[in-house]
């Protein structure tokens, strides 16, 4: 286990050195949440349904979060260790390859925790952004989506042959998912014919179930968003192991 810890830390000092991927991980969801607030505040408004426009960005960001970690930085971070020699390196050493795969989880959630934390304490502590769900619902509605989106994550870093090309896919499929979902721009606003599209789109399901839990909805409303993200979840982490190289 101490071991186990050690190595939890080391992957997180490397994370950190990478100054680009730290920043959209921890920072950039709450200063987007602190540019638009300044623009249009928090003041309930019957186009949200009497909740304010802050009121459901910040679980709308948790989302944005959550696919700058698992689908632009996991990949990228998974396959330039690889071409880097570093997991075949580690192969080598006395810890169990379960070890390095739980400690590289392990730091990603952790950096998506403390972006989520730090946003949720911007929105509260600047616009006092009101929550009306149950903490613990909304705790298991964040660990399903984000270990689902890690799955995809995995997928992508285990076909990338290169981290340029990890990062090119991670670029491609996460823009569109982050304004096509309702993570950056409210579902609300988005037309009609582009919503029946994105409910397609994995984000949206994400975005749609931390809203949902956000407010005091029951799990018994979002049926097809949790049954979508443990496909995901199941089926992504079944090829993930399948086609994971340490070399």
């Amino acid at each position: 286990m101490r071991g186990l810890g050690k190595l939890i830390v080391v992957q997180i000092k490397l994370y950190l050195r990478e100054p680009t991927a730290a920043f959209f991980s921890i920072f950039f969801a709450p200063l987007l949440l602190l540019l638009f607030g300044a623009i249009y505040g928090n003041k309930p408004s019957p186009f949200f349904g009497g909740r304010g426009s802050m009121d459901i960005s910040v679980p709308s960001y948790i989302g944005l979060i959550i696919v700058t970690v698992a689908i632009i930085g996991l990949p990228i971070g998974t396959a330039a260790a690889r071409e880097s020699g570093v997991l075949r390196r580690f192969r080598a050493t006395p810890l169990h390859p379960l070890a390095y795969i739980i400690s590289d989880i392990s730091s990603y959630l952790i950096m998506t925790i403390i972006g989520v934390a730090l946003l949720i304490l911007t929105g509260t502590v600047v616009f006092n952004v009101r929550f009306a769900g149950n903490a613990l619902d909304v705790i298991a509605g964040f660990l399903l989506t984000t270990t689902a989106f890690f799955a995809l994550g995995y997928l992508m870093a285990g076909l990338a042959p290169t981290a340029r090309v990890a990062q090119t896919v991670g670029m491609v499929a996460a823009f569109p998912m982050m304004f096509l979902s309702g993570a950056t721009i409210p579902y609300e606003v988005i037309p009609a014919s582009v919503r029946t599209f994105s409910r397609f789109i994995p984000l949206t399901h994400v975005v749609t179930l931390m809203r949902g839990l956000w407010f005091g909805e029951a799990w018994s409303r979002h049926l097809t968003e949790v049954i979508v993200l443990a496909g995901i979840l199941i089926f992504g982490t079944a090829l993930a192991a399948r086609l994971f190289r340490w070399e």
